[in-house]
């Protein structure tokens, strides 16, 4: 079983990546939330491994934190009917914490806008993850598990004037890195409308 990769950034597509260790280029799925804060091409990078062995594939899904594969693994092996595509698609809307600040707060309305989670498979992600999200590897990026109450509000409130769940968690994260994590839901919204 594999842990993690580390080599040379080669390829960044929808989706996945490919890294170059000694003359073979090893495909990985991965979100769009971990791709986004890769360095560019040519660089070297480590991301956590899921490996999914079936009889007809053998796929590596990889992620930048112990705590997002962590959730990757937890999410496709506890909540029936979310299989690694699924669970990958789910990753890419929103990051690791919005997630478990969704689970936390039983928030099935932003659940829902993940493609192909409908009301419920949103409830089941909280029914089965409620107590076991807490118990995964810290984020790396971040001291907490979950956002604070203002970053998840603030999230909402982007949501509800029209931005794609995607957009709004990371345009949150882009504010809270410049302004603090301490800001209230007011400031991170004012300072995402300027992004």
């Amino acid at each position: 079983m594999l842990s993690y990769i580390e080599g040379t950034l080669v390829e960044i597509g929808l989706l996945y990546v490919i890294i170059g260790i000694g003359g073979l280029g090893y495909h990985t799925n991965t979100p769009l939330t971990t791709i986004e804060k890769l360095p560019k091409i040519g660089n070297i990078v480590k991301l956590y491994l899921s490996e999914i062995i079936r009889e007809d594939q053998h796929d590596l899904y990889g992620f930048l934190s112990k705590g997002e594969r962590d959730f990757f693994e937890l999410i496709i092996s506890k909540v029936s009917g979310i299989g690694p595509k699924i669970a990958l698609n789910i990753m890419s809307r929103l990051s690791i914490n919005t997630l478990k600040s969704a689970i936390f707060s039983r928030d099935t309305d932003l659940l829902r806008q993940c493609h192909g989670i409908g009301k419920k498979t949103a409830e089941r992600i909280i029914i089965e993850l409620g107590d076991k999200v807490d118990s995964i590897s810290p984020i790396a990026q971040s001291s907490s598990l979950a956002p604070s109450d203002a970053a998840h509000d603030a999230i909402r409130a982007l949501v509800s004037l029209g931005y794609k769940p995607a957009e709004a968690d990371k345009y949150v994260r882009n504010a809270l890195a410049k302004i603090g994590e301490s800001a209230s839901s007011e400031e991170i919204i004012k300072h995402a409308l300027k992004s």
